[in-house]
């Protein structure tokens, strides 16, 4: 139960007395504090949600779940309280992510998600049975802001705690920069030895391509059951593999310890720097980047070959290193997404929007695309 315990702490804090105590605070700001903490309240059943994975068997079975470094994360939950840190592609990164946890029996964490997932039944489902805590990305008002950094601080003294500190997915298929909102919460927390953990995901396909990659930012907030929709309706036919890779941990010894701006800000560039050289580089986005308008199978593979030789030399986590295996493996994928297509030896591009996204999933490691690459 994140519930009573919780909020005691919470309302116990100095940095939270301070907002609607004598002489400085404001009393009126008390109501507010009170209504966030509800708000973040919930409970975990990690029982039902282990039996989740079964009425959502159609979609996850079309996914692959492989897991890479996990003799990292074991020693980190066997040592102190562990925060991941993850970029966020899909919808599906929630469910992959955490049932790899459950695939191999490891402590469950706590997630952090955005509040618009938190209508209707999922948001029931979120309350009631995963103990996600929703966030108010963009949020100003300064009483939130401290209780939810009180918040976090505290849960982190008996759970661990899974975000995404790009915020939402990426609309551009780029690594985003990161929010520090939540890593400056982590920071506070007294906890004796707490690990931060990089985790990095990435498919041959991502689910929602078509959806996002038209629109490259997210302009405004849509529904979330509105999304829900279109990903049924881009789930045809979907098939992909799901890596998700652990990194070595960035461990915070002591706790509590006041740190600048700029600290908090240099640790969450050196873990979403860490989170980028994770990340795997699967052949979809090697096509897409060596991509131009039209080319020939023999010409692909040659600039997947000279792609191939910057990763090594930027220590990037390839997938295949063989030309030849990469355009193999990744171009009857991008054909039957309708994003390529086959024209005896020539390779056209059908969705140069869908074919961009994919590109950029590169830009972290390689900078923006050279422009005869672009399609």
């Amino acid at each position: 139960m994140i519930g009573e315990d919780l909020r005691h702490a919470v309302l116990a804090r100095e940095d939270v007395r301070r907002l609607f105590e004598p002489p400085d605070g404001d009393p009126s700001a008390r109501a507010r504090v009170d209504g966030y903490l509800e708000e973040l309240r919930a409970t975990q059943r990690h029982s039902i949600y282990r039996a989740l994975k079964h009425p959502l068997y159609p979609i996850l079975r079309k996914v692959e779940r492989i897991p890479e470094g996990l003799p990292h994360l074991r020693k980190a939950l066997d040592t102190g309280r562990v925060v991941y840190v993850s970029n966020h592609k899909s919808h599906l990164d929630y469910l992959i992510e955490l049932l790899i946890l459950e695939d191999h029996e490891l402590r469950p964490p706590i997630i952090a998600a955005g509040i618009n997932l938190f209508g209707g039944a999922l948001g029931l489902l979120h309350k009631h049975v995963t103990g996600a805590i929703p966030i108010r990305r963009g949020a100003r008002d300064a009483a939130y802001l401290v209780t939810l950094k009180a918040f976090v601080a505290e849960l982190l003294e008996t759970h661990d705690l899974f975000f995404y500190p790009e915020g939402g997915r990426s609309y551009s298929g780029e690594l985003k920069t990161a929010k520090t909102g939540l890593f400056n919460a982590v920071v506070l927390a007294e906890v004796p030895v707490l690990h931060i953990v990089p985790v990095a995901i990435a498919y041959d396909l991502v689910l929602e391509d078509k959806i996002l990659a038209p629109q490259v930012t997210k302009s405004r907030q849509r529904p979330f059951t509105r999304e829900l929709a279109e990903m049924v309706g881009t789930a045809v036919g979907y098939q992909s593999r799901a890596f998700v890779s652990f990194g070595a941990p960035v461990t915070l010894a002591g706790g509590g310890e006041a740190r600048s701006r700029r600290d908090v800000m240099d640790l969450a560039q050196q873990v979403l720097g860490a989170v980028g050289r994770l990340h795997k580089v699967l052949p979809t986005a090697l096509i897409a980047r060596a991509m131009r308008p039209s080319i020939t199978r023999r010409e692909l593979v040659s600039r997947i070959a000279e792609l191939v030789g910057e990763l090594k030399a930027v220590g990037a986590n390839l997938d295949l290193t063989d030309a030849s295996a990469i355009v193999a493996a990744g171009l009857p994928l991008l054909e039957e997404r309708g994003v390529l297509a086959l024209d005896g030896d020539v390779i056209r591009v059908r969705d140069r929007f869908v074919l961009r996204y994919y590109a950029r999933q590169l830009q972290h490691l390689l900078g923006p695309a050279r422009p005869a690459a672009r399609a």
